[in-house]
């Protein structure tokens, strides 16, 4: 039997307001479960979840999402007028641009172009 990624959850301070900025930039609607719960279910994406947690982020993410723009610098404009911080520049490696951006809690995620 294999399992599948139902969702991907963050553990946060304000998962309403982190589900709004996830919708706008993945697409999609934030829905509010519960003042502890919120979620966006991005078209052609696994749902992102966003869970309260008492402690706040300390250390780097143990994992990020990579998120395809087709131009990473407009990309990552678009993502800082939302609410996101780059963090960094602009890097290129043998597969392409990127951006390391965190979100509004300090979350890691990336722009990748080809």
């Amino acid at each position: 039997m294999r399992a599948r990624v139902e969702e991907i959850v963050f553990d946060c301070a304000e998962p309403s307001a982190l589900a709004r900025f996830w919708a706008e930039l993945l697409g999609g609607e934030a829905v509010e479960r519960s003042a502890d719960w919120a979620y966006v279910d991005p078209p052609g994406f696994v749902r992102v979840a966003f869970q309260r947690v008492p402690e706040g982020k300390t250390v780097k993410n143990r994992l990020h999402l990579d998120v395809g723009a087709g131009d990473v610098d407009s990309a990552a404009a678009w993502a800082a007028r939302l609410g996101a911080t780059p963090a960094g520049a602009v890097a290129t490696d043998d597969y392409g641009r990127f951006q390391v951006m965190l979100d509004p809690e300090g979350n890691e995620f990336c722009f990748v172009g080809g």
